[in-house]
């Protein structure tokens, strides 16, 4: 398992996976179809709680799992990083298979763009293999998603709320989320979509990351 940021400041050594909340991260790209304003790799900081998130490349399924560590004890292994997992789908899917196979709870922290980057409903493939998705909703209307979030794909929110539809036949427990303080957020719309979708919601406070 990879160590807290201030054992390896004169390495390069990736951070693959990462211990908070007792939950284990694993942090496998920094690639993302969206530019948030909000992200802190936007604002050149890598930092996550003391983890260093910067990949120099894409780690492999082999470079993962190895890195992996005794995986008991932990509440969810978590797909989380300053990328967006799904950017990796096959890598996702096969360590996530590997993961549950010892027991542990899968959740997938994602952008929700998933189908809209690959042209095809994947969710079905999140079945077994994800035991809860976290969607980054961001925004109660495509207005304000867009100026917050700067997509590179074209219909990006509502694709996001189609993905979360299509996702619940597959994934027990999926949660949207959105970061008060952005301005012109309406956190209690945000509530009310989840609540239409028949999915869970989370307020995030902005600055407050990991």
């Amino acid at each position: 398992m990879s160590p807290p940021l201030d054992s390896i400041k004169d390495s390069d050594a990736p951070i693959i996976t990462y211990t908070l909340h007792n939950n284990l991260y694993l942090n496998i790209t920094n690639r993302c179809s969206l530019r948030c304003r909000f992200c802190p790799k936007f604002n050149h900081q890598w930092d996550v709680q003391g983890y260093r998130l910067r990949l120099p490349q894409d780690p492999d399924v082999s470079e993962i799992l190895s890195d992996l560590g005794d995986l008991k004890g932990y509440r969810e292994v978590v797909f989380c990083g300053l990328g967006e997992p799904s950017q990796r789908l096959d890598t996702l899917l096969s360590v996530a298979s590997q993961v549950r196979a010892q027991g542990n709870k899968v959740r997938v922290n994602t952008d929700g763009l998933a189908n809209l980057l690959y042209n095809q409903d994947i969710t079905p493939q999140l079945e077994g293999r994800v035991d809860a998705l976290s969607v980054s909703l961001n925004a109660q209307d495509a207005t304000t998603y867009e100026y917050h979030c700067r997509p590179s794909l074209p219909r990006s929110y509502d694709a996001m709320l189609d993905f979360v539809g299509r996702a619940r036949r597959y994934v027990p427990k999926i949660t949207l989320t959105a970061i008060d303080g952005l301005d012109g957020v309406d956190i209690a719309a945000c509530e009310r979509i989840a609540e239409d979708l028949g999915v869970g919601f989370r307020r995030r406070l902005l600055g407050r990351v990991g």
